[in-house]
């Protein structure tokens, strides 16, 4: 077993490869400039960032400005921590003040915050350096889309591949090494996903852990902000900046996060390990090289001491009608003024998804959230077994010219692995464990219990520093032209020809909801309204008198 943690001489083209905890050291130490690493980072992203289309918005003015200030407070001796002249890069969902704020969408187009997004703050007063704002599916959903304001992200490891959503652009800047760290949300996989496809550490805390404040919300009940980082150690880095109460976000949780390094560092012998195998092998069928690929990281995890052993969840399809009953309802409701106002400034993939949740009833919500409820029960007992369950993750991406063999059935039905930890809330790491023959990352998933968030990032760093994947990074050339991706419009060519009766079922629901589609969307709709119908009746209707829902109302 081979250590990560190899630290070579370091030249100006290699400061952007250096993790933020090998950057910290040498801030501190002055042996490296705020400055000269802000430098480092702005001249690569002019550089390579137009294959990648990782950044919306680049700040490199007020990047300059804050590098310049935190060099001088170092210089001082006001050194205020790890984060302390390190330059990172947010999802364009994240309000900054005065800065663009699009949510990759032509409905945000010209919206200018007026304040920061609490999480912003927090990294501002760490000392962080904004270099940007990152690439993200429409509002967080959907894509990759070819028909709005800005291209998609494309993966560093292949630029004709996915890097997968919504955190795309925070993914691949991390891994091409054009931010230290970022961050993204997470509603349904959208932080772990782009971990997984552009091998970088992603990070899904507690629910209530970390602030949504500031954030374009997309579910109430399911959002989460987290960091993206090439390694374990810079996750609890920048986690450990972000978490805290914040009286401004009615789901934040009066929960003091430990300090994460004591604990980091421990080692898991004798922790128990609970691998859900029929996730991948029986509910979604992945490939032989995933598979493999996990199962080797689980004998790392014997190796190193842990009990690695089997378990038996719900099906992975249970978890996900839940998550897409409450969320898709949820950015339905918040989006239906502008549904009924302006329907064409949203692209065909959000509104594929989003329009169908006009279908649902006030039944099937309220069924989810009860439902909801009892898989938080059923997990207690999971919790007691196991300091952590593994999954397996994605990978490798595929090209992003197979956007169009997307169909509604895929969309709607084929379950997401971020599913399990949105729907309890509990914290979740997508980490490399592996490549393709194809040069494309593999990876894994770590879910702890509930406020085990130390543990998630125990666990996962013991596992990375077991490994060799953190020593491969992708091989970019500036003069390398992307890929060019064929582009169609993502509606059927027409209206689709279903039994008379969804028709009447999709058009009298519009009508309900106060939709007046064109023939276009409307097609749209029609085209998923019987998967959107079969989700729905996944839900069960069965709960007593006595069923909570998971939201239920308290003073408290």
């Amino acid at each position: 077993m081979s250590s990560n943690h190899v630290i070579q001489p370091i030249m100006t083209h290699d400061l952007c490869f250096l993790t933020i905890a090998q950057a910290a050291a040498l801030i501190a130490t002055k042996k490296l400039s705020p400055v000269e690493l802000t430098d480092a980072y702005l001249a690569r992203i002019a550089s390579l960032d137009p294959q990648l289309n990782a950044f919306i918005t680049l700040t490199a003015e007020l990047a300059r400005e804050q590098a310049r200030k935190a060099e001088a407070e170092i210089a001082a001796g006001h050194l205020r921590g790890p984060m302390h002249g390190i330059p990172f890069g947010l999802k364009d969902m994240i309000d900054t003040r005065g800065i663009l704020t699009t949510a990759h969408s032509r409905v945000f187009a010209e919206n200018i915050p007026v304040a920061d997004a609490t999480v912003v703050t927090r990294l501002y007063e760490a000392g962080g350096v904004l270099l940007g704002k990152l690439a993200t599916h429409e509002l967080a959903h959907g894509g990759p889309s070819f028909d709005l304001p800005w291209p998609p992200a494309r993966n560093p490891w292949n630029t004709a591949h996915f890097t997968g959503g919504s955190s795309s652009g925070s993914a691949a800047a991390v891994a091409a090494g054009l931010v230290a760290g970022a961050l993204g949300t997470d509603t349904g996989g959208s932080i772990r996903s782009p971990s997984w496809l552009c091998g970088t550490v992603g990070f899904k805390p507690t629910f209530g852990l970390v602030s949504r404040t500031g954030v374009i919300p997309f579910s109430e009940n399911c959002d989460h902000v987290g960091p993206i980082t090439w390694t374990v150690e810079d996750a609890a880095i920048m986690l450990q900046v972000l978490a805290g109460h914040d009286p401004k976000d009615r789901a934040s949780a009066r929960f003091t996060l430990p300090d994460l390094f004591p604990q980091l560092r421990a080692g898991i012998v004798g922790m128990r390990v609970g691998f859900v195998r029929h996730f991948s092998e029986e509910d979604l069928q992945t490939g032989d090289e995933l598979r493999i690929a996990v199962d080797a990281a689980l004998k790392v995890f014997d190796e190193l001491g842990a009990k690695v052993g089997e378990t038996r969840l719900r099906s992975l399809h249970e978890y996900y009608a839940v998550r897409i009953m409450i969320t898709e309802s949820e950015l339905f409701s918040l989006h239906l003024q502008h549904l009924r106002d302006r329907p064409g400034d949203y692209g065909h993939h959000f509104l594929s998804r989003c329009l169908p949740a006009c279908l649902f009833t006030a039944g099937d919500y309220v069924g989810a959230q009860r439902e909801r409820h009892r898989m938080l029960q059923e997990m207690q007992g999971v919790y007691r077994d196991y300091d952590a369950i593994i999954t397996i993750g994605a990978g490798p991406a595929p090209r992003l010219a197979d956007h169009k063999s997307i169909g509604a059935a895929d969309k709607w039905l084929k379950p997401g692995l971020g599913a399990l930890a949105s729907v309890t809330g509990a914290p979740a790491l997508a980490q490399c464990c592996g490549f393709s023959r194809g040069g494309l990352p593999l990876g894994m998933q770590i879910v702890g219990r509930p406020w085990g968030d130390a543990t998630v990032l125990r666990i996962a760093y013991a596992y990375e520093n077991a490994t060799r994947w953190r020593q491969q990074r992708p091989q970019l050339s500036a003069s390398a032209p992307a890929p060019v991706i064929p582009v169609d419009s993502h509606v059927p060519s027409s209206l689709p020809n279903p039994e008379p009766k969804l028709r009447e079922i999709a058009a009298t629901a519009a009508a309900r909801a106060g939709l007046n589609l064109s023939d276009e969307h409307f097609a749209l709709l029609l085209e998923s309204t019987p998967y959107a119908l079969a989700l729905a009746q996944r839900i069960p209707h069965n709960h007593g008198k006595g069923d909570e829902m998971a939201t239920t109302f308290s003073l408290m």
